[in-house]
């Protein structure tokens, strides 16, 4: 059977490519129709296209980890970001999750440090207190240094939920707590931010 052939029946097998397609399917986004395009990229022509992402996903379950600091997704024990001197240690912006990051990162305004909680609360999704990095923050501020700390969650339910208990386990701590400003829509995903938006959200955020 020739190659165009195997993968013309990518929906008929049984064997490694319909474990292809099922994990396919497990990411976010991803459905049965695309995960069949993809299946037929990587089956198609250069094989070492498939080679390639196995290796470069084997790299990332093999070494990346989380910042023993921050939470963020690095390959060392510290994350750049952490291990920068150049950063200001003093501010900390708390977000969901490392792609939050990211989009803070781009848009280039913040020179202070993160707090990545790996998530927001939704008590009926199971996903509570325990299972964020709440106790992990309190503890990071109670060693000093930390002067402000920004709660940079989404700006929906979930997301106020999660800034209202962040800033109910900070409040002993004497550090100075604030909101991201309302420029960001309500409702919406500091993913879905662009750089003008986070950089204003920044400047102008609010005592919590």
């Amino acid at each position: 059977m020739r190659l165009g052939q195997e993968a013309g029946s990518v929906a008929d097998t049984n064997g490694v490519i319909a474990r292809l397609l099922e994990e396919l399917t497990k990411l976010p986004g991803i459905g049965p129709k695309s995960a069949e395009r993809i299946a037929h990229f990587l089956l198609s022509g250069d094989r070492r296209n498939a080679v390639s992402l196995a290796a470069a996903l084997r790299g990332v379950a093999e070494k990346v980890r989380a910042c023993r600091e921050c939470f963020n997704l690095t390959e060392g024990e510290l994350c750049p970001i952490c291990a920068d001197p150049r950063r200001d240690g003093g501010l900390v912006c708390v977000v969901e999750t490392p792609r939050d990051v990211g989009s803070f990162e781009r848009a280039g305004t913040f020179r202070g440090r993160y707090h990545v909680l790996g998530g927001r609360l939704a008590p009926l999704d199971g996903m509570g207190p325990d299972r964020l990095t709440f106790t992990a923050l309190v503890d990071r501020i109670r060693k000093g240094g930390v002067r402000e700390v920004i709660l940079a969650t989404s700006p929906t339910l979930e997301g106020d939920g999660t800034a209202l208990f962040a800033s109910n386990v900070l409040s002993e701590t004497g550090v100075t707590i604030t909101r991201l400003a309302r420029g960001l829509p309500s409702g919406s995903s500091l993913e879905l931010a662009n750089a003008q938006m986070l950089s204003e959200a920044l400047e102008g955020r609010r005592a919590f």
